[in-house]
């Protein structure tokens, strides 16, 4: 298959593309990174005149700068050269129903958590910071407001924003006093603040011995891992 000389630039990625396969990948493997940016008249062109396919082209011109079904510009691409076997296509098949079933707001925290997988830490922050903005989380499901502030946190500690992760950990246990949250918040906590702040916070919050047995676990790691996850 055709490689390009010129690549396609994914904007939600910061990555180049050159050929068919790799769009394919990408297109596979981020179901909640397809949107306007990528089905745009830039790709149509790009694969007219790099790759060569303008048919798959004019199949896609239709929905540039509309919403449309993520089978209607998926399956197009996938077929021009038969990327998915028949098992993968019924998996891909069972996660778009299940992805058209979600609310707006699941979509927007499955995008953030996406660009989190791809190291696009800053795009999630936006995409998490304009969602926590939105009420009535908890009726969509209950503990997402939690997870929004926790992979907020996360975000933050990748880019070594340990304060403002802090703060989002400490927003995410007050949502539900998890105490694998109060573990994430001590322990960014303890990143920025000095030994004694540290203890006498956790005398302040009255820390649990178990809470504190997995804080001191955490720690004598810490060098290895910049947080916990969940």
């Amino acid at each position: 298959v055709k490689k390009a000389e010129k690549p396609f630039y994914i904007e939600n990625i910061s990555t180049n593309i050159y050929s068919i396969e790799e769009l394919c990948y990408y297109l596979y493997n981020n179901l909640y990174l397809v949107d306007s940016s990528l089905i745009s008249s830039k790709l149509c062109t790009w694969l007219e005149e790099e790759l060569e396919l303008p048919k798959l082209a004019a199949k896609l011109k239709p929905y540039i700068g509309r919403e449309a079904g993520l089978e209607e510009v998926l399956y197009p691409i996938f077929k021009e050269i038969n990327y998915l076997a028949y098992e993968e296509l019924r998996i891909l098949n069972g996660r778009i129903e299940r992805r058209n079933k979600e609310s707006e707001e699941i979509r927007e925290k499955r995008k953030g958590d996406a660009l989190v997988a791809n190291k696009m830490y800053v795009s999630a922050i936006k995409v998490y910071q304009q969602l926590l903005k939105k009420e009535g989380l908890e009726l969509i499901r209950p503990g997402l407001t939690m997870s929004v502030w926790h992979n907020l946190g996360c975000a933050y500690s990748y880019l070594f924003q340990m304060e403002k992760a802090m703060e989002c950990f400490w927003e995410a246990f007050l949502t539900q006093s998890d105490p694998k949250e109060l573990v994430c918040y001590l322990l960014a906590y303890r990143s920025v603040k000095k030994p004694q702040e540290y203890e006498n916070r956790l005398k302040e919050l009255n820390v649990s011995d178990e809470v504190k047995d997995t804080l001191k676990k955490a720690l004598d790691e810490f060098a290895q891992k910049k947080e916990v996850s969940i």
